[in-house]
């Protein structure tokens, strides 16, 4: 008989196309919650809001992970970036930003920012 550690599985490779498969799949979850609002009917505003909380629960840990992968100095190309990070992740002049970086500065600024 073998023992329990050699029959346990091997940690997840955490590379480039681990990280791909994770923005495919938060991806997936943005074309969900984008068609939740655009298509779907519900009968109240709260059974609407339960539905997107449920989406954004699942997709919330992709996106934390995904954050901390390219924060480790994964690799990833842009096209494989979901679209809701293609617009995190891009300045006015084009200029490529670390995602984590991006992420957490949005989240520090207050909604409304002026020029002064």
């Amino acid at each position: 008989m073998k023992s329990s550690a050699a029959r346990a599985k091997p940690a997840p490779r955490h590379d480039k196309y681990y990280l791909r498969d994770l923005h495919q799949e938060i991806d997936l979850y943005d074309r969900k919650l984008a068609y939740l609002e655009k298509y779907v009917d519900f009968a109240s505003p709260e059974d609407r809001e339960e539905a997107e909380k449920g989406l954004q629960a699942k997709r919330a840990p992709l996106e934390k992970t995904a954050l901390e992968l390219v924060a480790s100095g994964v690799e990833y190309e842009v096209k494989d970036l979901p679209r809701s990070f293609r617009t995190m992740n891009l300045e006015h002049n084009g200029a490529r930003k670390n995602l984590a970086l991006v992420k957490r500065s949005c989240q520090q600024l207050p909604r409304t920012v002026t020029d002064g």
